[in-house]
């Protein structure tokens, strides 16, 4: 349903870029280049079948396991005080 001078399909093509954008954004944060052969965190060895699976690993699949589990946004609060708001 088209609203205003929008063609039909207007608001999935607006989600269909909204999705191609983020797939873009977290390609372009993948590791690239040559991959380590010891972790940069513990200092184990770097499987070879991680580092041909993802290359430019920098970590071991513990670290990184332990990196992706950590909070974004870690330390700030963005909700605010509701008492704040109302001033």
């Amino acid at each position: 349903m088209a609203s205003g001078w929008a063609p039909d399909g207007a608001v999935q093509d607006q989600i269909d870029d909204t999705i191609m954008d983020a797939v873009m954004s977290a390609r372009a944060r993948l590791p690239a280049g040559e991959s380590e052969t010891h972790c940069l965190e513990c200092g184990d060895a770097i499987p070879e079948a991680r580092r041909l699976a993802l290359p430019g690993a920098r970590t071991c699949v513990a670290c990184q396991s332990s990196r992706d589990r950590r909070p974004a946004n870690a330390g700030f609060n963005r909700r605010g005080s509701k008492d704040s708001q109302l001033r």
